[in-house]
């Protein structure tokens, strides 16, 4: 009974990780598509370029903390 129960929780761990990497790569891609004036860039509506491009690297920059974050507070528990 405890072997599954452990089973579940390392599987639970594991597709909690792999979600948490699919986000920062996703963010990750959203911010750099704004800051190089990519695709995302153009098609923002009513949004200038420089500020879509500010956003952008608002995005990242959040991304890298957020992460950092994460990982120390895994480190400490």
């Amino acid at each position: 009974m405890i072997n599954e129960s452990r089973r579940g929780l390392t599987l639970q761990s594991f597709m909690t990780f792999i979600l948490w990497v699919a986000g920062i790569l996703v963010s990750l891609a959203v911010g750099f598509s704004m800051t190089t004036g990519g695709t995302l860039n153009d098609s923002i509506p009513y949004i200038p370029s420089p500020v879509a491009a500010i956003t952008g690297w608002i995005v990242i920059l959040f991304t890298f903390i957020g992460t950092i974050l994460v990982i120390i507070n895994r480190l400490m528990n």
